[in-house]
């Protein structure tokens, strides 16, 4: 199997040439998240591009097609969103290293409020909120030394935010974290420390993967990969509790770019070749697990990879140009594509491949 890396320019290219024409003006809110119209039912949340480029946050029903479209100040990355039986608002995060969240309403479609990073930090492009709806917790970094920082935010109603505390000292560079529970965030450590987009350490990282008890903000457990220059980027927790992590590598060659972990054991990698992981192009951005089974995007790859849990072993490696979101919608997992291409696969891990009039960002979720 031949590798499949493709230069950015190229994969501009690519992008520019699927997408033609596809993306027609929209206003910020095309029709809002009504519930009861199945048409417009807002399932999907994501980060885009524009066709004329610029940047939007992005509502979409079940089959990838927009119902409104939120402009952005710069290039979002992750979002997050409150459970349905709570509230109906989402954040959309700022593209490391990034100076605003945005908050929306994701039921009418619009924007409630937008915060600016304090002139000592910025966003890493990920948060998450409690199930109360109640917390946000974002990742974000320290400018001078890229110190890594939990803010701790309150979140009202009406779409306000207001920080109350900041959980420090857990390492540097951290990127995606996630509610193990309703006290534990767990937070993938990248170890980079960064000037710009610039990674200054490659030679001194200390990636890791980190839970942190929320209440005293104190590490309760933390497990590394034997590796230092595999960065702990992006990670989910499964429904059965494991911790899946997908690595950035700042390696010469290649190395395995996914792992599993279960608490109080050791973090173990997934298998593929070597050549079947050079596909990847040494980057992993979004994950998804469904009954046993574990996908894996890479947009720089243009590729996503199907392993199983129990062996650990690839089940399928997929070209998919600029490969992006991942996210499980109930017995399905939902992939978007920067190309606009949208893949669902089922549980014999069929792909139904449809076309959207969006250029998907590196991640989405589904709504529950």
């Amino acid at each position: 199997m031949q590798p499949m890396a493709i230069s950015q320019k190229r994969r501009r290219l690519l992008k520019a040439a699927l997408m033609g024409a596809a993306l027609p003006t929209v206003v910020n809110t095309l029709s809002g998240c009504r519930g009861n119209t199945a048409a417009a039912r807002c399932e999907l949340l994501g980060c885009a591009l524009s066709r004329d480029g610029s940047f939007a946050v992005v509502g979409a029903d079940p089959s990838g097609q927009p119902v409104f479209r939120l402009p952005l100040p710069d290039r979002g990355h992750g979002v997050a969103a409150q459970r349905r039986e709570v509230g109906t608002l989402g954040v959309a995060f700022a593209r490391r290293p990034g100076d605003f969240m945005q908050v929306f309403d994701y039921q009418r479609g619009v924007t409630l409020s937008r915060i600016r990073a304090a002139s000592d930090r910025y966003f890493y492009g990920h948060g998450a909120i409690s199930d109360d709806g109640k917390w946000l917790y974002t990742t974000e970094g320290k400018r001078q030394t890229s110190e890594g920082v939990i803010g701790v935010y309150q979140l009202t109603a009406q779409g306000q935010v207001k920080k109350v505390r900041e959980i420090s000292g857990f390492g540097i560079g951290p990127h995606e974290l996630a509610l193990v529970d309703t006290n534990t965030l767990v937070v993938g450590v990248g170890g980079m420390h960064t000037d710009g987009r610039t990674v200054l350490n490659i030679d001194a990282m200390s990636p890791a993967l980190v839970y942190i008890d929320i209440d005293s903000g104190k590490v309760i457990e933390r497990a590394e990969l034997a590796n230092k220059k595999l960065s702990i980027r992006h990670l989910m927790v499964s429904d059965e509790g494991y911790v899946v992590t997908g690595q950035q590598y700042h390696g010469a060659d290649n190395a395995p770019l996914v792992a599993i972990h279960r608490r109080g054991e050791p973090m173990k990698m997934l298998n593929a070749s070597p050549e079947q992981w050079s596909r990847f192009n040494n980057y992993v951005a979004s994950i998804a697990t469904l009954n046993g089974w574990i996908v894996a995007t890479s947009p720089r790859g243009n590729c996503y990879g199907i392993w199983s849990l129990n062996s650990g072993e690839l089940l399928g490696l997929h070209p998919l140009i600029d490969a992006s979101g991942a996210s499980r919608d109930g017995d399905v997992i939902n992939l978007s594509a920067g190309s606009g291409k949208m893949v669902t696969l089922n549980n014999a891990h069929h792909p139904d491949y449809k076309m959207t009039p969006v250029r998907w960002d590196n991640h989405w979720i589904t709504l529950v």
